[in-house]
């Protein structure tokens, strides 16, 4: 088994601010801190250059990436579809505050987002998205096809259940209220909407990747 890349996390808001060396580190200075602003990057020096700088010219950015798979690989992969919207979700814990959004693939555009929402879990916020997004592109007429990095919430979708083992609760009622909205609209429409799996390993984060943990 590889092991796991270090990550740098600046803080530009939370109880501290600064570059942390563990997710737990930066965790611990977002939880419970409203309107905390973060970001993930693969060396101490850019996250330091980048706690400098504005919080706004990095979410949703990343460094130039480079892949590590071999050319024979990447050939067979080949690039991304353009004529797509990329969706991705994030928490702080699990469960733990959750949003989700929608781009576009190729301008990185936001085309929806929700959230933060109380006592959430990535996997649930990945499979909204992916609903919102099937929503978004019917209610538009539109052919583009979804990337998702997320084979769990494609299942789900797929099955129309969002299948989670977290417990309703009075916190989270609103969320549990959007998730039965959403199975709703699954088993209530069609649609020809084609959902990929983006390969990270080959093209990077996907372009709706908030650029936390």
């Amino acid at each position: 088994m590889s092991k796991k890349k270090q990550k740098y996390y600046a803080v530009w808001k939370g109880h501290k601010t600064g570059v942390f060396e563990s997710w737990d580190d930066c965790k611990a200075q977002i939880k419970d801190f409203q309107g905390a602003r973060y970001k993930s990057f693969s060396t101490f020096e850019a996250a330091k250059k980048a706690l400098k700088g504005n919080y706004k010219d990095y979410i949703g950015k990343s460094a130039k990436f480079k892949s590590e798979l071999s050319e024979a690989q990447l050939k067979k992969i080949g690039q991304p579809n353009y004529n797509s919207i990329s969706v991705d979700a994030a928490s702080s814990g699990n469960p733990g505050k959750m949003e989700y959004r929608g781009v576009d693939t190729k301008t990185k555009k936001q085309l929806f987002i929700q959230g933060p929402f109380e006592e959430g879990t990535n996997n649930i916020g990945e499979f909204l998205a992916i609903v919102h997004g099937l929503a978004f592109l019917k209610k538009h007429n539109s052919n583009h096809i979804i990337y998702t990095d997320s084979r769990t919430a494609m299942s789900w979708v797929r099955k129309k259940n969002c299948n989670t083992k977290l417990e309703r609760t009075e916190k989270n009622k609103p969320l549990f209220e959007l998730v039965d909205r959403a199975v709703n609209w699954l088993k209530s429409n069609t649609y020809d909407t084609v959902i990929v799996k983006w390969e990270t390993k080959a093209w990077g984060e996907i372009p709706a990747d908030f650029g936390r943990k």
